[in-house]
Formats: structure tokens, sequence, C-alpha cells
């Protein structure tokens, strides 16, 4: 079975982010059409359904470096800015788009919180990671039979 580190990540969150439109509990909030994601963009996202895939992107970053909070995965989804003749300055992605993010990821039991520490995935997140992930695999070996030998 193969697990999240053995596939591509873009192609994993592009993946999950599709399965997680099927939960009930992962929705996007009413401001996302008008929020941008950090203090250091200029515009707001193109996609329409771009919740969906910073969901599935904060999902693996749970599973790759849990137990984490949002202080660091604030910084992890930041950036420069650009500030005309000034020099660019590193400025931390939103908070609350990661909070409400963990947040529906709590209600749909795919991850937990730890006092003290942050949050890791479940059993049940992680066996829906690694089910995504084995998917994807084996769509990719299909498509490119030299992935086979790796």
């Amino acid at each position: 079975m193969a697990t999240v580190y053995d596939v591509p990540g873009d192609l994993l969150v592009e993946r999950v982010a599709q399965k997680l439109k099927e939960f009930p509990e992962i929705k996007p909030p009413e401001w996302t059409l008008f929020v941008k994601t950090g203090r250091h963009k200029e515009r707001v996202p193109d996609q329409d359904d771009w919740w969906y895939y910073r969901v599935a992107s904060v999902f693996r970053k749970v599973y790759v470096d849990g137990p984490v909070g949002i202080e660091r995965l604030r910084t992890w989804y930041g950036g420069r800015k650009n500030r005309g003749h000034a020099p660019e300055h590193f400025y931390k992605g939103s908070g609350s788009i990661v909070r409400k993010a963990l947040q529906q990821l709590e209600a749909a039991g795919l991850i937990t919180k730890i006092p003290g520490e942050g949050r890791v995935v479940t059993p049940k997140g992680r066996s829906f990671l690694d089910k995504a992930a084995t998917d994807l695999k084996k769509e990719l070996e299909e498509a490119i039979p030299e992935l086979k030998k790796y």
C-alpha cells in the first residue's frame, strides 16, 4: 500500500480535494469569495473551489509534519510581499483560513487536537490519505510503466 510519501504532493492534494467535496462537514465559509489567502497576496484566488484545495493541502501537511499548530502552518502558507521600491518582506498566511480548515477536518474526524502539541491525523484520516495515495500511484504506474521499477 502506498503512502503520502510515495506520490507527488500536488497530484495528491488535487485528488484529495475532489474527495473532500463529498464530506458534508467541509464546505467553504461565506467569506471565501472575497478574502485573500494572506497579507502578502495582491488578489483573491482565481479558482472558485480553492477552499477544498487548501483544506486538502493542510490535511497533507498535518499528515507529514504533525503534530503541527496554526502558527507553523501560517508560516508555511506565507510568502514575500512586493512592496514597490522597498525591499520585499515575508508575511505569514491567513490564520483564519488555516484555523477554519483544521476545525472542519476535526469535525469530519480526520484529524484530532493534542493539547499543548498541535493537530495530528487520526487513523481514519491516515487511512483516507493512504487510500487516495494508493489509487493515485496505481494510475500513475498505468500511465507511465517505467515507474513500476521504483
